[in-house]
C-alpha cells in the first residue's frame, strides 16, 4: 500500500472538515514563552484541523502589529528555525498536520535540502513562504518534493486572473487566499469582488482553499462559509495566548 505523502495529508485534513469550514490555527513559535511552546502546539493541534507555526523574523512584511510584536518577543528569547525543528522533533506526532510559515531568508540560511529533511523528521507537512515568488520557487519546491512536503501558494484579491490560475494550479496542501490587501490583524470584510475572487480560486485550485487575514469571530467564519474550505486564524490566537486565555475555547467559539 502506498503511504500518504505529508502534503496530501495536509490537503485531506482541510477537506475532511466538510461540511463545516476547517480551522487552521496560527501561533508564533516561542511566543509568549519558550517553555510553553510544546504545550501550545499540542493544545492547538487538539482543537484545530491544521496548525500553522510562524518562524519569527525581523521584518515580517505581511504581518500586522500583533504578529510583528510576537516575532520580536520570540526573537529576543532566542527562537530560531533550528530550535523550532528541534522542539517539534522531540514532540509526539499529532493528528493535526503542522505547517511552517517563514520568510525566505531563514530557510536559505538553513539550507533547503537540510531544511526539507529536518522538517520531514519533525512532522512538518509543508511550508508557507510569503516572499517567495513562484518564478523563483523551483529550488525550494525540488527540495520539498524529495520528502513529499507542500509548498503552499498565496493569492490575494489583486492577483491578476492569469496569475491566479497559475498559483492555484501550482499550490500544494492548500491555497492561502488572503482576504484583503494590507497586513494581518484587520477584521475581514467580504464585498462582492472578494466573493468572486474566492470563488475563482476554488474553481482553479486542485487543493482546498483557506482564507486568511482578519478572521476573529464566528461571524467572520459565517461570512466565508461556502466560499472557502478553511479559515486561518492568526492574530486572534496570538492575542489570546498573550493574555493567558484558552486558544481552544476561542477555536471552539468559531465552529
Amino acid at each position: 500500500m502506498t503511504s500518504v505523502l505529508p502534503r496530501d495529508r495536509l490537503a485531506q485534513a482541510v477537506a475532511a472538515a466538510r461540511p463545516r469550514v476547517a480551522l487552521v490555527a496560527y501561533l508564533t513559535a516561542g511566543h509568549p514563552r519558550l517553555v510553553s511552546f510544546r504545550n501550545d502546539v499540542a493544545v492547538l493541534a487538539a482543537a484545530a484541523d491544521v496548525v500553522e507555526i510562524g518562524v519569527p523574523f525581523s521584518d515580517p512584511m505581511a504581518d500586522g502589529v500583533t504578529i510583528q510584536r510576537s516575532s520580536e518577543v520570540a526573537l529576543k528569547q532566542g527562537v530560531s528555525l533550528r530550535w523550532i525543528l528541534s522542539e517539534l522533533t522531540a514532540m509526539p506526532r499529532m493528528k493535526a498536520p503542522l505547517v511552517l510559515m517563514s520568510y525566505l531568508n531563514p530557510l536559505l540560511a538553513y539550507g533547503l535540502d537540510a531544511l526539507a529533511l529536518a522538517a520531514a523528521n519533525a512532522g512538518v507537512t509543508g511550508f508557507i513562504v510569503p516572499d517567495l515568488p513562484i518564478e523563483e520557487s523551483a529550488p525550494m519546491r525540488a527540495a520539498l518534493d524529495k520528502h513529499g512536503l507542500a509548498l503552499v501558494q498565496m493569492v490575494t484579491p489583486v492577483t491578476p486572473f492569469a496569475r491566479l490560475q497559475q498559483l492555484c494550479a501550482a499550490a500544494q496542501g492548500f491555497v492561502y487566499a488572503v482576504t484583503m490587501t494590507g497586513t494581518t490583524g484587520k477584521s475581514v470584510r467580504v464585498p462582492p469582488e472578494t466573493r468572486e475572487y474566492l470563488q475563482r480560486a476554488r474553481e482553479f485550485a486542485k487543493v482546498p482553499v483557506c482564507a486568511g487575514f482578519g478572521i476573529r469571530s464566528r461571524e467572520h467564519v459565517e461570512l466565508l462559509q461556502g466560499l472557502v474550505d478553511g479559515v486561518i486564524v492568526g492574530s486572534a490566537i496570538v492575542e489570546t495566548l498573550e493574555k493567558g486565555d484558552s486558544p481552544a475555547a476561542l477555536l471552539a467559539s468559531l465552529r
